[in-house]
């Protein structure tokens, strides 16, 4: 019995050896004053993540929960977006852009994958158009227009306020139409409950970034570093020309998952980063 009891304690001292450790939040303050919150998990090379228009960090839970098993993770809140602090301006790519390079050097001191989501997908090729590639070994962009041809559609729901459509059922809508996989009502209303957040000024200012398509398509084609692109079928046309043209660029193209596809499949959406990050970046 001493003996079993003796093997059952050493196991678990292993297992909470091994076990990655808690999520964290943390806090750091941009050039410009403004406090940026981010959640922090795991040891190692590091993975940032970054959310897209008004979205909190803690989306990516899942994401945060398997990835800092093999890697040290940092997922952003934005500024105005979900703990970070609601900034009086800063809400164009540029400021946006460098807000991630301020928290990449905070957090790391070796180049890190950066994955970008949505409007993160602009903010992280806005990093890159202004301040260059040297802090990034990899880059992941999940379901958003990177500038290739065709043009993106349109948005399936509104993203602005108006006399008929108050900006709480906006923002509903909005959230809701995210997924294609069934969300529990306490976990969407508490994702727009945090969306709505960023000041409707700043949340509209985030959608009229003042810069043209070939922006976002010179960041991206500057990069030399592994580009991974994720998207829904709607994006499918420059997801293939990404490949054809981007010497360092592959993609794929999810079926049956809606525009929060990490959240919607995880377990395919993280197989295929971590295959690209051990195949390509940190092998």
């Amino acid at each position: 019995m001493l003996i079993l009891r003796a093997i059952a304690v050493a196991a678990t001292i292993i297992t909470l050896a091994c076990a990655p450790a808690r999520a964290a939040d943390r806090w750091f303050t941009t050039s410009d004053g403004v406090k940026l919150h981010y959640i922090e998990q795991g040891a190692g090379r590091t993975i940032v993540l970054v959310p897209g228009w008004t979205m909190p960090a803690w989306i990516f839970g899942a994401q945060i929960a398997d990835f800092s098993r093999s890697w040290h993770v940092v997922a952003l809140d934005p500024r105005g977006q979900g703990d970070s602090e609601i900034a009086p301006d800063g809400y164009e790519q540029d400021r946006r852009g460098q807000d991630i390079g301020e928290l990449i050097h905070h957090v790391s001191t070796q180049p890190v994958v950066l994955v970008g989501w949505s409007l993160g997908v602009l903010d992280s090729l806005a990093y890159i158009h202004e301040s260059g590639d040297g802090a990034i070994a990899g880059l992941v962009l999940v379901d958003n227009s990177v500038g290739e041809d065709p043009p993106p559609p349109p948005p399936k729901h509104p993203m602005h306020a108006s006399r008929h459509l108050p900006r709480d059922v906006m923002m509903r809508n909005f959230v809701t139409g995210m997924f294609r996989s069934r969300q529990s009502p306490a976990y969407l209303a508490q994702l727009t409950d945090v969306c709505l957040r960023t000041p409707e000024h700043a949340a509209a200012e985030l959608l009229a970034y003042p810069v043209p398509r070939t922006y976002w398509k010179e960041a991206v084609y500057s990069t030399l570093h592994p580009v991974l692109y994720i998207v829904t079928p709607r994006l499918a046309g420059q997801a293939e020309n990404l490949r054809l043209h981007h010497p360092a660029a592959e993609s794929v193209v999810l079926q049956g998952v809606g525009h929060a596809l990490f959240v919607d499949d995880p377990q395919r959406f993280d197989a295929l980063v971590r295959d690209f990050v051990h195949r390509r970046v940190w092998p």
